[in-house]
């Protein structure tokens, strides 16, 4: 990595992407144009991990394709390291590494040819046995890619993104579909980078992943940053550090209204599967407050939990929809 230097290593503002959808409909009508990132900024600090939240179609991916030059923004303006794709295109592909959720790599190359091939798109690249050593895969240094496993390919495109020895490392939902075993090893290999001073920027469905690796979290919708601070913050936001999750037997219902009264409870909310989510600073007040409420209008609990509350739960409590929802 460079020397560090000061301002933020990713900025943008006013960022606009849409996409013309004319051909679809007859001229002037609905649909002229889906507008996918509107009007996002952000300011993302040298040697922090910042994470990219919200469901399918939120606009995470056009955002960080943007950020990483992939695609060119309908409106605003975009800096890395206090450089722009217009002016600094060739110096800017030097200093980022980019590990998509699914990288094709050739099956029929060893590991080894693999980091080799990447290693000469860079003027100055890491040695192939300190790249292996870092994502674990020594032994199959001489292995045909496509013989590894789903969480081994995951961290040989990592080590692929890392062989120019990036400043800003981009990550898009790189452990989907991991077993949770390679997902924690994904994980030190993220923590290890930002220790070392490295700058990442991650998109994910997984709540655990965020609260585990993120210093801050940015939740999109709708192509636009609804909420934005740490994993800590936005969950003291709810203004409860617990959840409990019930249903009734045979569909019987509490009235929203009654829920809220009762004590500790600062949120109701009820899901289309039929699970009320309260949010509650105090379970030990709520739920014996909870089962008196249930029993006294005649009704059983048919499942009850309690834990504590995620970004999942803020999610949820700021759009209405779950974080996985298309």
């Amino acid at each position: 990595m460079q020397a560090a230097q000061s301002g933020p290593a990713v900025s943008c503002r006013g960022l606009r992407k849409t996409y013309d959808a004319r051909r679809r409909w007859p001229a002037g009508g609905p649909g002229a144009a889906v507008v996918a990132v509107d009007g996002l900024d952000l300011a993302i600090r040298r040697g922090e991990c910042f994470g990219l939240l919200g469901p399918n179609g939120a606009g995470k991916t056009t955002t960080v394709e943007i950020l990483e030059g992939l695609l060119a923004p309908s409106a605003g303006e975009v800096e890395l390291l206090g450089m722009s794709w217009a002016r600094d295109d060739v110096r800017l592909r030097e200093r980022i590494g980019v590990a998509l959720q699914e990288t094709r790599l050739p099956e029929r190359l060893t590991v080894t040819e693999v980091l080799n091939l990447f290693r000469s798109f860079y003027r100055r690249a890491r040695p192939v046995d300190a790249l292996l050593a870092d994502v674990e895969l020594g032994e199959k240094r001489d292995a045909w890619v496509g013989k590894l496993s789903g969480g081994q390919r995951q961290r040989l495109a990592i080590a692929c993104a890392l062989v120019g020895e990036p400043d800003i490392l981009f990550l898009d939902e790189p452990t989907t579909g991991l077993d949770p075993q390679s997902r924690r090893q994904l994980w030190e290999l993220v923590l290890r980078f930002r220790g070392g001073g490295g700058t990442v920027v991650l998109t994910t469905h997984y709540m655990e992943e965020a609260e585990r690796l993120c210093d801050r979290v940015a939740i999109i919708d709708h192509g636009r940053i609804i909420k934005e601070g740490s994993p800590v913050e936005l969950i003291r936001g709810l203004g409860a550090a617990h959840v409990i999750e019930f249903n009734l037997e045979g569909g019987a219902a509490v009235v929203e209204a009654d829920l809220l009264a009762l004590p500790a409870v600062t949120g109701a909310r009820l899901s289309e599967d039929g699970m009320y989510a309260l949010t509650v600073s105090e379970s030990a007040r709520a739920l014996p407050a909870l089962i008196t409420l249930v029993s006294g209008r005649g009704a059983s609990l048919a499942r009850l939990e309690t834990r504590h509350a995620t970004l999942e739960d803020v999610f949820v409590t700021l759009t209405g929809r779950h974080l996985r929802d298309g």
